[in-house]
């Protein structure tokens, strides 16, 4: 059976079996180096978006397949009754970079965000303030998709026939005199993303970060952020907070922390680290070995590779040549961006699915952003030279678009 028949059939099989949750392409990706991915038709494509901004070494990386195949071969799993290495030296590394106190370990983002909001609750629960369970979220925001993170998800259409949810008043991202109306007694936290990565990569204010420390301080209120697509030096600093110098009471973390291996993250300060006493809270599969070990090997990437500043220089390029194709293109309206985490929002008139649709023939992948906009996220180790490849293609597919 040749390639291109038995594409035909795993797609057959995946229209019939798969849930149909997901708008999948007919396309089945087998492979990736690096930036680049080929399907299982023999082609290649340019990766853009890190399989939303969590390939941060690229695909095949040698330190990553190396340390997950060791590990594999030693231990894979064991129950959170007992200890294992890499997972302890996991918690003390990312207690290091964050200045945080303790860490507690899942499977992905959402579930990040579901411990940092029971952490909130509880913790109110314990003070005697048990009326303490309303949350502050921005307009905007995605916190994830089971029901406590969905609540808090800002964008009204992925909370639409899953109510009754928990209570959440959802402010105009960047408005501090909103959250300061919002925020009364039965208030448990701020929940926040540095830069809205779903919504646009929608860059607030210097301000507004310190501007919620303060209000949430001043009300006695917990300040929650999540680092889940910002952190991991997605935008040039460890965590995306770090331009703001805040401190926050904790931090989720995701995506780029595991370089496609599954793990999720929660850290904490110390006045927060006995709140989620045993039995209150777990995971069968958080801190597990495997995923422990990969998430160790991306942070000594991170350091040995200068990932960080490589996304900072990168970045600063990538994102001159988008304003480059806004001033290009009358229908490319405005470019926003920090690190390797960038955006470009589309008139009306040229819908960003026709234009993803487009790149992908062309041989490049990326993703949408907010209402109309193409977002890039590529892995941190890419190169200039791969960025200017993949910007030719941009400005190729947008010139074709507007003729």
């Amino acid at each position: 059976m040749n390639s291109i028949d038995r594409t035909d059939l795993l797609l057959e099989k995946a229209n019939s079996y798969l849930y149909a949750n997901y708008g999948k392409r007919d396309t089945i990706l087998v492979r990736g180096d690096g930036a680049r991915l080929w399907d299982s038709r023999g082609r290649e494509y340019l990766d853009f978006y890190a399989g939303v901004a969590v390939s941060s070494l690229g695909h095949a990386h040698p330190a990553l397949v190396q340390a997950i195949s060791k590990q594999a071969a030693e231990l894979i799993h064991v129950a959170n009754y007992f200890h294992n290495e890499p997972n302890i030296l996991l918690a003390e590394e990312l207690c290091r970079r964050t200045g945080l106190a303790r860490a507690l370990f899942c499977n992905s983002g959402t579930e990040a965000n579901e411990a940092m909001l029971k952490l909130a609750r509880r913790y109110f629960y314990d003070r005697g303030q048990p009326e303490r369970t309303r949350v502050i979220a921005f307009e905007g925001s995605f916190h994830g998709r089971t029901m406590g993170a969905l609540a808090t998800t800002g964008t009204a259409k992925y909370r639409e026939g899953f109510g009754p949810l928990a209570a959440v008043t959802h402010v105009p991202f960047g408005d501090l005199e909103g959250v300061r109306a919002a925020m009364t007694s039965d208030v448990a936290a701020i929940l926040v993303e540095p830069i809205q990565g779903e919504n646009g990569v929608i860059l607030p204010a210097p301000e507004f970060l310190p501007g919620l420390q303060t209000i949430a301080r001043e009300a006695g209120a917990l300040l929650l952020v999540d680092e889940i697509q910002t952190g991991i030096g997605r935008t040039g600093t460890f965590l995306g907070l770090e331009p703001s110098q805040i401190v926050p009471d904790a931090i989720s973390l995701a995506k780029g922390l595991g370089g496609g291996v599954p793990i999720g993250a929660m850290l904490c300060g110390a006045h927060l680290a006995n709140v989620l006493a045993p039995g209150l809270h777990g995971t069968t599969f958080g801190g597990n070995p495997l995923a422990s070990a990969a998430a160790l090997a991306v942070l000594k990437v991170l350091d040995q590779e200068r990932l960080m500043e490589r996304a900072t220089e990168l970045g600063e390029y990538f994102g001159s040549e988008l304003d480059t194709l806004v001033s290009k293109y009358p229908r490319v309206l405005a470019h926003r961006g920090r690190g390797l985490l960038h955006a470009l929002d589309l008139a009306p008139e040229l819908p960003v699915k026709d234009v993803l649709a487009e790149l992908r023939e062309q041989g490049l992948l990326a993703i949408v952003g907010g209402q109309n906009a193409l977002r890039f996220a590529p892995p941190l180790i890419t190169t200039r030279t791969i960025l200017s490849e993949g910007l030719a293609i941009i400005d190729r597919t947008l010139a074709n678009l507007s003729l």
